[in-house]
């Protein structure tokens, strides 16, 4: 079993900016794609951003330009760097990571953390 654990959300005004981190632990052979989500209330959740393992990015447009994803695959830690928030950013934020749990085990394993509410404030 794979544990992911975010840290990073708060309330900022307009403009500002704010880090996400979420740290993988458990069953680990390899971290494929991290990624971040969020879920607005009475919206569906919606992808932000994803890196693969080989450190290739996708950004939902929207996010483009203001939000960076990064991680360290050393410590199987996925990063999100918001910058120049807007109100309509505020959401719970997901982290997701498809894992390979064992040498011997092909087959992906997706799992989800337990969200890290974001407020931005006009």
């Amino acid at each position: 079993q794979v544990r992911l654990v975010e840290s990073g959300g708060g309330s900022v005004q307009a403009g500002g900016s704010l880090r996400l981190s979420c740290a993988a632990s458990g069953s680990i052979y390899n971290v494929n794609t991290m990624g971040w989500y969020r879920q607005a209330p009475g919206k569906q959740r919606e992808l932000v951003a994803t890196m693969s393992k080989d450190s290739s990015t996708n950004y939902a447009d929207s996010v483009k330009g203001r939000f960076t994803i990064s991680r360290d695959n050393a410590k199987n830690t996925g990063y999100l760097q918001m910058n120049s928030l807007k109100p309509e950013d505020t959401a719970v934020y997901y982290c997701n990571a498809r894992v390979r749990p064992s040498y011997y085990d092909y087959t992906d394993r997706n799992y989800w953390g337990q969200g890290t509410q974001v407020t931005v404030s006009s």
